[in-house]
């Protein structure tokens, strides 16, 4: 397996339980994972144990046959190779389209970081928007470069978390239909955690169901908001 999460546990301090319990998860390269569930069940803690946001206090993570963190182990966030996609895009607001993009390009000289650009804003169909800054761009517009920033640097996993809340309703589906084409043009392994069921069908390959804390293989006592 690409991706191998066994008995992961995380309690917040000062927090009397758990919020994510005996976490078990085994991911195929290239697969589109999404985790379903309400707010507080433990789905975005998840994403950021994931990413090296968190320690947890128990528990093993490999990708790629490479530890992640175990109960010697915790790598730093920006020595794990994934990328992430935030809630609310996290542009930076003074840089341009091109340099949201180029930003975690550190290790490239100036030609690879240009073409790396080019690449990145054919991939997400803006490849006349490179000079336009984030506020000048419509949702569906600054989600696509927060992906493409995400996916530059070329990351061996990426997290998405509830990347359609601040969507309009209307744009969702045209959205879903554009971020699963990239995702599969790019063969990367992702996860992406939401708490709509139609987000998960839409773009996942296989939909896991966590409730307070735990995944749970029927989502029978699961309701959505």
């Amino acid at each position: 397996m690409f991706v191998q999460i066994q008995d992961l546990k995380f309690r917040y301090k000062n927090a009397q339980n758990h919020t994510l319990r005996d976490i078990r998860v085994d991911i195929e390269k290239g697969e589109i994972i999404s985790i379903l569930g309400r707010s507080g069940s433990g789905k975005s803690t998840l994403l950021r144990l994931i990413a090296g946001l968190e320690t947890p206090q128990d528990g093993i993570m490999r990708i790629n046959g490479e530890c992640m963190f175990d109960e010697k182990t915790h790598l730093s966030p920006e020595k794990r190779g994934i990328g992430v996609v935030f809630q609310d895009y996290a542009l930076f607001p003074h840089m341009t389209v091109a340099q949201n993009i180029k930003f975690g390009l550190r290790k490239m000289n100036r030609k690879q970081k240009q073409e790396r650009l080019e690449e990145m804003l054919a991939l997400i169909n803006l490849s006349d928007y490179g000079h336009r800054y984030p506020y000048e761009l419509s949702g569906g517009q600054q989600q696509r470069v927060a992906l493409a920033r995400a996916l530059a640097p070329s990351p061996s996993l990426l997290l998405l978390d509830e990347p359609f809340s601040n969507l309009d309703v209307h744009l969702q589906e045209k959205i879903r239909e554009e971020l699963k084409d990239i995702l599969k043009k790019t063969g990367i392994t992702s996860i992406l955690v939401t708490h709509d069921f139609e987000d998960a069908k839409a773009i996942a390959d296989r939909v896991l169901f966590i409730e307070e804390g735990q995944l749970v293989k029927k989502p029978c006592e699961l309701v959505m908001s």
